[in-house]
């Protein structure tokens, strides 16, 4: 068997530096978008349902995306304030799934963001009812043309209920595709939420 079967190649250590690396190394080679990940939510009696978003922030702090709270997905974090994530790098032959409770982030942050989108992403925004059903795609179109002559002569506005939200990990489990299925795994755990330190193991494939 390889000697490289047998190295340790998810040291213990900062999880969040982990991922920064690892993040690094998918953008460089991942021919999607290395910045996707499915977000995994559930109602408070425990019904999942899962969809992929963008990241849109990292660091100690958390992991942060946004959409629109009066989706399902916003239904469900207002109802179970915690969440699971999952980045899938195939060209990286990686995964690293995140576990945590979520929080949304201040009005500033989020307005911040949303004038740094594309002014027909922020329109879209605007004029979409997310996941509300919808008669025809024509309504909304329509809609979007109506957004867009209402905001014709200056920014749009963020909607109130477009907002932003942190999930600060809990657990974080890296994974690494290794020959034969013999994969290897390291799962970190938040000592404390006051900045404490890490503890972490390796678990069986």
């Amino acid at each position: 068997m390889e000697a490289e079967q047998f190295a340790d190649t998810i040291p213990h250590g900062d999880p969040i530096a982990l991922f920064e690396a690892w993040y690094s190394a998918a953008q460089a080679s991942e021919p999607g978008l290395p910045d996707a990940m499915a977000l995994a939510t559930a109602t408070a009696d425990g019904r999942p349902s899962v969809r992929m978003v963008l990241l849109k922030g990292h660091g100690p702090g958390g992991f942060l995306f946004y959409t629109n709270s009066h989706s399902r997905k916003g239904d469900e974090l207002l109802a179970n304030p915690h969440a699971a994530l999952l980045f899938h790098w195939k060209s990286q032959r990686r995964q690293v799934r995140l576990e945590g409770p979520l929080s949304p982030v201040d009005a500033a942050t989020a307005d911040a963001y949303f004038a740094s989108r594309a002014r027909d992403s922020q329109l879209g925004a605007v004029a979409s009812d997310q996941s509300a059903p919808l008669d025809s795609r024509a309504t909304f179109l329509q809609r979007f043309e109506e957004v867009e002559a209402r905001f014709a002569d200056g920014p749009v506005e963020r909607p109130a209920h477009w907002l932003g939200y942190c999930l600060k990990p809990q657990t974080i489990e890296f994974w690494q595709d290794r020959p034969h299925r013999l994969h290897e795994r390291r799962q970190f755990t938040r000592v404390s939420d006051e900045g404490g330190g890490w503890t972490s193991t390796l678990l069986y494939p």
